[in-house]
């Protein structure tokens, strides 16, 4: 089981931290792993950075996610770590 914190504090907030939360359920559904993943909200992950949402998957922390790069960090921090624990 994957578990997936996403900064939903007051700066993530203002980055949109709501977006990245509906990108997250849009690819969850996707690609079809809703039942081995825990996706929560979380109030400050303490590693703000200037740009984008702070996740927490598992426990590492990724700054930085925006719409723009969350394709990428979607497949590299969920997508393989999930077919990582398949085998």
């Amino acid at each position: 089981m994957l578990f997936i914190q996403v900064c939903v504090g007051s700066s993530c907030h203002l980055k949109g931290s709501q977006d990245i939360v509906s990108l997250l359920q849009e690819a969850l559904k996707e690609y079809k792993i809703e039942d081995e993943v825990v996706l929560c909200g979380s109030f400050c992950i303490g590693k703000c950075n200037r740009v984008g949402v702070t996740i927490q998957v598992n426990d590492d922390v990724h700054v930085g996610v925006t719409r723009e790069n969350f394709r990428e960090f979607f497949k590299n921090n969920i997508l393989d770590v999930i077919e990582h624990e398949r085998k």
